[in-house]
């Protein structure tokens, strides 16, 4: 099957509250799982919301990196959406799994333009 895109959902339950809150530590572990899978970070934009929860995204060359936070449920969700075939995008997922603390996840992987022959 021949994709033009890999789009990895990450579910990540059972993380460090502290860490889900923490505007620049999130920003870093995001920065750190582009480089980490071999994107070139073309940009970024976080915002910490009131009273808790971080949103945040990465531009990559290749797509992008996404996260919401919910301090509250220990939850986040996070995308890894790549082109091509230079950028590994569990990578990313296995650095925001390990950064965040998350004890339970799930990583669900959808094929982004499906190329159909005829």
């Amino acid at each position: 099957m021949n994709a033009l895109g890999r789009h990895i959902l990450v579910e990540l339950h059972d993380c460090d509250r502290e860490a889900l809150n923490d505007l620049d530590l999130i920003r870093e572990v995001m920065l750190k799982a582009a480089v980490d899978c071999g994107a070139v970070v073309l940009g970024e934009s976080f915002h910490r919301f009131s009273p808790q929860g971080v949103s945040g995204v990465v531009v990559i060359a290749e797509s992008h990196i996404s996260i919401h936070t919910w301090p509250e449920y220990g939850y986040a969700a996070a995308d890894v959406f790549t082109c091509g075939t230079t950028v590994n995008p569990e990578i990313a997922a296995q650095v925001l799994i390990e950064k965040l603390g998350s004890k339970n996840h799930t990583i669900t992987e959808i094929k982004r333009g499906i190329l159909v022959t005829v």
